[in-house]
């Protein structure tokens, strides 16, 4: 009885959304469109550098060991939304997945606004959006048009060819992640590096190079905490800002931290590949032995302390 009646339910609700004004079948075709073009914009991104979507994560209170894998997860959701809603056989079904990440952001967003107030949203990396009352209107709106296309969309059907989709985009993303660890794994530094107005070949000797931004708050508490760990005598340390450095000395200065400069950003970000700072490599003889995307805790002197670029012990004390 109950496999007689599954093809009139269907019809039933076809027959439903074949009832529905013109007009809306548009306004929802066009939301569906607006969206998937949003989460494929910043699922692709994370699918394809998900390193780089994980540093983003962790600067946005994600805990460190938390960031690659929600990162690989959103990506993955958001770009299988996106091919959802292009195709209006599985629109409806793209539309929901996008309402669901949507509310998740906004209620996550919403616990921590206190200490994110101020700081850039890291959905995208080319879209400067900060943390503020209209960043909840901007979402608020992408949030109304998933309701609309999932409201206004035919039934969506079709579970295998849905399920293909998604197993590609999984795919897609472990294979950047396989990726992304290998080649960083396998990085010669550039030549040499201009540091205080001389040129320091980095062929020989072992180098810490500490990627900032001087108006970066996370920067400057992470700086405060190298700066007080027990450093090898023979590691060079150099920091190297990626953003206003006629500001760099005002940034040491408050961090308490005596290091020379270098101005060589491009050509070493021509080499190491990251997103915000703060950021960090170590190079011995000319070689990448490690590289530092987070510094919550004691991840980053647990680090150096196994590359024997510090020494176990207390902090030194300022």
């Amino acid at each position: 009885m109950s496999g007689g009646n599954q093809p009139i339910l269907h019809s039933l609700s076809e027959f439903r959304y074949w009832e529905l004004p013109g007009w809306k079948v548009v306004v929802a075709r066009c939301c569906s469109i607006g969206l998937a073009v949003i989460m494929l914009a910043a699922g692709l991104w994370k699918c394809s550098d998900p390193i780089a979507a994980a540093e983003r994560l962790h600067q946005a209170l994600v805990p460190a060991a938390l960031s690659l894998p929600l990162a690989l997860v959103l990506g993955i959701s958001e770009t299988v939304s996106g091919v959802w809603l292009l195709l209006r056989r599985y629109q409806r079904w793209g539309a929901w997945l996008s309402v669901l990440l949507l509310i998740a952001f906004l209620v996550y967003i919403g616990i921590n606004y206190d200490r994110l107030r101020g700081d850039e949203c890291n959905c995208f990396p080319w879209i400067q959006r900060a943390v503020g009352p209209g960043f909840f209107v901007g979402d608020g709106i992408m949030l109304v048009m998933a309701l609309v296309a999932a409201r206004w969309s035919q039934p969506s059907e079709g579970v295998r060819g849905a399920t293909l989709i998604a197993g590609a985009v999984v795919v897609f993303a472990l294979v950047s992640l396989g990726v992304s660890i290998t080649q960083s794994g396998a990085r010669r530094s550039p030549e040499a590096i201009t540091v205080a107005g001389q040129t320091v070949s980095l062929q020989q000797g072992r180098f810490f190079i500490y990627f900032f931004d001087p108006e970066c708050t996370h920067c400057l508490f992470a700086a405060q905490d190298l700066r007080e760990l027990r450093w090898a005598p023979d590691v060079r340390i150099v920091g190297v800002p990626t953003e206003r450095p006629e500001l760099a000395g005002q940034f040491l200065e408050a961090a308490g931290w005596s290091i020379p400069l270098s101005p060589d950003v491009q050509k070493l970000r021509a080499v190491y590949h990251f997103g915000d700072p703060p950021y960090a490599v170590g190079i011995v003889d000319g070689r990448t032995a490690f590289e530092l995307r987070s510094f919550e805790g004691d991840n980053a002197r647990q680090v150096l302390i196994e590359h024997s670029f510090v020494a176990q012990g207390p902090p030194v004390n300022p």
